[in-house]
């Protein structure tokens, strides 16, 4: 059996995830822990790690089985062939995404410096700045091939 990439509809991560289950497929749709702040209280909240992915885990004859899910859009591909995640790397997620992620609170970086992620599930990866908007800092972390964004702590 294999890991690949589903892509869901925008939000169904949970109920794709779910479906999953009922129908039998191993499936893993990463999460982490945020601290919302609202006016009157702040509240723990649980949001996927990444937003109309789930990972499920299939044999290569039985992939068609997982469109009778609702909220399943597609396989990602990778060079004309579906992209397939190495199991390290879902351990590595899991043991990775332990505790609460705070906001990240970044005092002078500018463009094209590199940054370590300090807290979170990313915590310990380095990536290189793209760009630095009011609250918002995109860094391209090359170890994993992905664009992340970082929401600035308001101090």
């Amino acid at each position: 059996m294999k890991w690949f990439v589903l892509y869901t509809k925008s939000k169904y991560e949970r109920k794709v995830s779910e479906g999953l289950d009922s129908i039998g497929v191993t499936n893993y749709c990463p999460t982490y822990t945020t601290v919302k702040y609202y006016s009157d209280r702040k509240k723990k909240v649980e949001k996927p790690l990444l937003p109309s992915y789930v990972l499920v885990q299939i044999h290569e004859r039985d992939r068609e089985k997982v469109f009778t899910i609702s909220g399943v859009v597609r396989y990602v591909f990778w060079l004309g062939k579906p992209a397939e995640v190495r199991p390290k790397e879902i351990e590595a997620l899991k043991k990775n995404l332990n505790g609460v992620f705070e906001e990240v609170s970044i005092s002078q970086i500018n463009k094209g410096e590199s940054y370590t992620i300090p807290s979170g599930p990313l915590q310990g990866k380095k990536g290189t700045v793209l760009e630095i908007e009011k609250k918002k800092v995109k860094l391209e972390l090359e170890s994993l091939g992905i664009l992340v964004t970082l929401k600035l702590a308001t101090v």
